[in-house]
């Protein structure tokens, strides 16, 4: 029998200069992500969109969530095959389109690790563990675009 638990976030938009939404360029698209106990993050939207390019946008962090989602499933299910993984980083990219009506989606993702692991180590058995992970990672298991991957094993 599966178990429902809850997450909690709050979203409060910092853009108001003053006028509020009074007209379309007079607000910013910033926002804090502020999740109890924890420092908040500071958003904007999207460069494309007029955004604050040094700011972390949903876009950013929906892939990342991903990639950190596969990571964390990755660590698990190579501890549990006797895989020693020394080092793990990813470099993932996604692909969105933006329809002429201004609504945007993920087309798909590559996950793109690099993943250290002892001299020795059985590189086809550390590979098979990827294709593991969608059964089971939160993240994946939620979006609805396709996500493949792309890893790389350095030997040390």
């Amino acid at each position: 029998m599966s178990k429902e638990h809850g997450y909690t976030s709050l979203i409060h938009w910092t853009g108001n200069r003053g006028e509020g939404t009074k007209s379309y360029r007079s607000y910013d698209r910033t926002w804090e992500i502020r999740t109890p106990g924890k420092p908040p993050v500071s958003c904007s939207n999207d460069p494309l969109l007029g955004g604050n390019p040094a700011l972390h946008n949903p876009e950013d962090l929906l892939l990342s969530s991903l990639a950190s989602c596969h990571m964390l499933w990755y660590l698990h299910l190579a501890s549990d095959a006797g895989i020693a993984v020394m080092g793990y980083e990813d470099a993932p990219e996604a692909t969105g389109e933006t329809e002429p009506s201004g609504a945007g989606r993920f087309l798909r993702a590559v996950l793109k690790p690099v993943i250290t692991v002892p001299k020795g180590t059985d590189v086809a058995t550390a590979d098979a563990i990827h294709h593991e992970i969608h059964k089971v990672c939160f993240i994946a298991r939620s979006v609805n675009f396709p996500v493949s991957f792309e890893a790389t094993y350095v030997e040390t």
